[in-house]
């Protein structure tokens, strides 16, 4: 059963979550739904620092035993600090989708961008959609 979606985070369609920081920064993961979609990741390609990203566009590839899939910037902007942890141990994921696992720190081109994601409620409500 996934965890609750946190109300302080903003959500993709593609299951993406964005903690914005209030100083133009924010911290990108993918959802506790998407990670048990997955199932059991085994590898995190993660972005390089200092590469621009635009929304919508894959910023991060996630291995898991069932499949990969590409993790899908959820605004655009320079991606600041990587989360290594992840190198050695890509399954932070799934153990702790909005914490330890988060993949990267982005310097937000347009903060205005964020405005087009969803809040916690609208994402459980997509999920719930996506399950029927």
């Amino acid at each position: 059963m996934s965890k609750p979606n946190p109300a302080d985070r903003l959500y993709s369609k593609d299951h993406e979550w964005l903690k914005e920081h209030g100083d133009g920064t924010a911290t990108i993961g993918i959802t506790d739904y998407a990670q048990e979609m997955l199932t059991d990741i085994v590898f995190v390609e993660l972005p390089k620092i200092g590469k621009k990203v635009k929304q919508g566009e894959a910023m991060a590839v996630v291995e898991s035993v069932k499949s990969v899939s590409e993790v899908y910037a959820p605004a655009s902007g320079e991606i600041t600090k990587t989360n290594t942890a992840l190198e050695e141990t890509p399954e932070l994921i799934n153990k702790d989708a909005f914490g330890e696992g988060w993949i990267a720190e982005i310097k937000l081109a347009d903060v205005s961008e964020i405005k087009t994601l969803l809040d916690a409620a609208a994402y459980e409500k997509l999920i719930q959609e996506e399950k029927r």
